[in-house]
């Protein structure tokens, strides 16, 4: 079996839980699959990938309602968010395997514990979701993270700069704060998605690593500059810029070095 035909094909799939299974599926079988040395043609209409369900309804980031954590509905409405965010990340690491040509083995398969671990991640938080009455879907939800890929899927050095080690690693600083408001409700399904978010954010710090680690390796290929060509794509893609605050710690667990996060904080 080839790995970049079938993660094109687990990317076309619309059902969130098949998706995030068949994801689980063929990172187990990693040591048995075969690595094509160009991307498989996509069967569809570019425009229609990734597969995704009828539900969520998809708004702007700005339509999207934010509510409270001292609410059950507010907690759901939240949980919702980042179960959404996790679906969409399962689409990001397929994408990043069957899309680009030319990389090593190594950055194929990291991509795809990427998928299984996002996949992981979902199926934890619909889990809770369910477990407390709601589902993936019931909530509106917004489409940032495919949008950058959508304009970035030409450029994979731009890929690697501006969706895992930006938009993802703002889960990094994220987290700590949804952590800390989610103990101050303190009752059990709070305190059971601060459970889950632990494991969200341990896995995340390997996943912007893996982002860092390709970015650079592809600068240093292409003879630039790694921390002076991240502003410029900033610029080029219009990427949003980070505000603190920053998880520092995280960051530099990750791969971040001073000089990043000094420029991060410059706003």
């Amino acid at each position: 079996m080839e790995l970049r035909q079938r993660a094109l094909q687990v990317l076309c799939l619309a059902d969130p839980e098949q998706k995030a299974a068949q994801s689980l599926s063929l990172h187990a079988q990693a040591a048995h699959l075969s690595i094509a040395e160009k991307a498989p043609q996509t069967p569809l209409d570019p425009s229609a990938l990734p597969g995704r369900p009828e539900r969520p309804l998809l708004l702007r980031h700005t339509e999207v309602a934010r509510r409270s954590p001292a609410t059950p509905e507010g907690r759901a409405i939240l949980l919702h968010a980042i179960a959404h965010i996790e679906f969409n990340a399962i689409n990001l690491a397929l994408d990043a395997i069957w899309r680009f040509d030319g990389m090593p083995g190594a950055y194929y398969l990291d991509w795809l514990r990427v998928a299984a671990e996002e996949a992981t991640h979902f199926g934890l938080l619909r889990e809770h979701l369910r477990a407390n009455g709601h589902d993936y879907g019931d909530f509106p939800a917004h489409q940032g993270l495919w949008t950058m890929c959508e304009k970035t899927q030409h450029d994979i050095v731009a890929r690697m700069a501006l969706v895992p080690r930006t938009l993802e690693a703002r889960g990094l600083d994220a987290t700590p704060q949804i952590q800390r408001k989610l103990r101050q409700v303190g009752t059990p399904d709070a305190l059971a998605a601060v459970g889950i978010l632990d494991t969200i954010l341990r896995d995340e710090v390997g996943h912007v690593a893996i982002g860092n680690h390709w970015y650079r390796w592809l600068c240093m290929r292409e003879g630039l500059e790694p921390e002076t060509h991240y502003g410029t794509l900033v610029r080029q893609y219009e990427a949003p810029r980070l505000k603190p605050p920053f998880n520092d710690s995280a960051r530099r667990a990750a791969g971040f070095t001073d000089t990043e996060l000094a420029w991060l904080q410059q706003g």
